[in-house]
């Protein structure tokens, strides 16, 4: 093994991994499907271009299956194939098979990090087999190593540590939602959090958890996913993350419109709506959540926070129902009869009172919700069925408890 290096995958983490190869004295020639460059890296035309050039291919591409893809395409007999890219178990061993079937090597080495550490060379380098000098350098060169086993285990141990990201992602952003409701602003509160265990992370995101701007990412949130949705499949201990993932970041799909390019800081935020006095009219809700589907829940929110009507008559098509007890009868009204009890004047203590959106799922036309409303001494938790109709998304029906 030489030092000259095919990087195969130039996003944002392989072209920083290409740059750092590059300007720590390595001969290094890239390729991506893209055609996009790298400053100090040979561009190749083809894959087969690139590795033709090199006795080392490292792969850092999105998934199992790009790997797969990528390792068809290239001839990695007499190679070593260091992977650093995140896949499950299971395609690492099968990459692993294959490589070794050709008469290469293969060196598993998922990296905890993104771009900046890997520009600087302070990567985590989960390593499955490898220890030979010419690996250990190459390794070393990004960050440092970490033994962890057979290609199998290196992926489940990046897997893990994705899964503590999460979480910490999620840990931050319930702190801000329960600053919300302490009534500390968000400075306040990311300061505090930032002389937490939380610390670390907190420091790096920042910026993009104050200012909402996701974009470029260093990591996205579709990749998060990806992730996630592997580590679930490895351990049903990973199920109640995955979900809370998903209803963080978007009515439960993994996939949908473009949060998926954004950022992973956008875990952390509690909503678009975050207010550091946050007023009763304001309704915190999950970054991703479509807006036009939200919309019939904000006008329900205004109607609670004004006592105007016609906000309700916003949100509720004309035929819904409204159910629940009220003073230990069920009642079941009309909007005609829901809007009777409002007089267009707003509560007493509505500046104390405030409103959360705790879930959202939507599947094609229809839309499932859920909302705590804090009303002073009382607090209620609605339930709503929305669907899509021709003027838009509107209230089909509502159900409450007081508790």
């Amino acid at each position: 093994m030489g030092r000259d290096v095919a990087v195969l995958g130039l996003g944002n983490l392989g072209g920083a991994v290409a740059r750092r190869l590059a300007g720590t004295g390595w001969e290094v020639v890239g390729w991506t499907r893209s055609g996009a460059t790298v400053d100090g890296v040979q561009p190749a035309g083809s894959a087969q271009e690139a590795v033709a050039a090199a006795g080392t291919v490292v792969l850092v591409l999105y998934d199992g299956p790009a790997c797969r893809e990528a390792l068809a395409q290239v001839e990695v007999t007499g190679r070593t194939v260091v992977n650093l890219s995140t896949v499950g178990a299971a395609e690492a061993e099968e990459l692993a098979a294959s490589v070794d079937a050709a008469g290469g090597t293969y060196v598993h080495a998922p990296v905890v990090g993104t771009v900046a550490p890997a520009l600087a060379g302070k990567l985590v380098v989960l390593a499955g087999t490898g220890g030979e000098p010419p690996v250990d350098e190459l390794l070393g060169t990004l960050g440092t190593v970490v033994r962890v086993g057979t290609p199998g285990d290196a992926a489940r141990a990046k897997l893990l540590a994705n899964g503590a990201l999460t979480n910490a992602l999620l840990a931050i952003r319930d702190g801000l939602q329960q600053a919300v409701g302490l009534g500390l602003s968000q400075e306040v509160a990311l300061d505090v959090l930032q002389h937490t265990a939380l610390g670390g992370l907190v420091a790096g995101k920042r910026g993009r958890i104050a200012s909402g701007n996701q974009e470029p990412a260093d990591f996205t949130i579709d990749a998060l996913h990806k992730d996630i949705e592997l580590l679930a499949a490895e351990t049903p201990a990973a199920q109640t993350v995955l979900q809370r993932l998903r209803d963080a970041t978007a009515s439960g799909s993994a996939h949908d419109g473009t949060l998926g390019a954004n950022d992973i800081a956008g875990v952390a935020r509690p909503g678009r709506d975050y207010s550091p006095t946050p007023t009763s009219s304001t309704l915190l809700w999950a970054d991703g959540v479509d807006a036009a589907v939200a919309a019939p829940l904000r006008a329900y929110v205004r109607g609670h926070a004004t006592g105007d009507p016609a906000h309700f008559r916003e949100a509720f098509l004309p035929s819904a129902h409204i159910e629940g007890l009220r003073d230990g009868e069920f009642v079941s009204w009309t909007v005609d009869e829901y809007v009777g009890l409002f007089d267009g004047t707003p509560a007493p203590d509505e500046d104390a009172r405030r409103r959360e959106l705790r879930s959202l799922s939507v599947s094609g036309t229809i839309a499932m919700a859920s909302m705590e409303l804090f009303h002073g001494e009382a607090t209620f938790t609605d339930q709503f069925l929305l669907v899509r109709s021709a003027d838009g998304w509107r209230i089909a029906n509502k159900v409450y408890h007081r508790h």
